[in-house]
């Protein structure tokens, strides 16, 4: 009985290229997200969640906000974990 050794390569025109992102779909779909999350009142009847984009780290942030006095409740990450990162020495790629 003869056994040929098998091909572990994928012919390249069955690799699909990843469909580009739309920003703008995707920027709408976390919108409504937020606002249903709102909605339910889940942090409380003073409270909303609020994505928002660091200025220094251009990270995302999230954050839980009193809606009468825009206290900010808590975040996540922490702003201390936010210092800790911009202090590191890793390059803009992440590498």
């Amino acid at each position: 009985m003869d056994i040929s050794a098998v091909s572990r390569t994928v012919p390249a025109a069955g690799i699909a290229e990843p469909a580009p992102v739309d920003k703008g779909a995707e920027r709408r779909d976390v919108v409504q997200a937020v606002k249903a999350v709102n909605a339910t009142e889940m942090f409380g009847l003073e409270n909303e969640l609020r994505f928002q984009v660091d200025p220094h780290s251009q990270r995302i942030v999230v954050r839980v906000v009193n809606k009468k006095t825009h206290e900010e409740v808590s975040q996540v990450p922490a702003e201390y974990v936010l210092n800790l990162a911009a202090d590191l020495p890793i390059s803009k790629t992440g590498r």
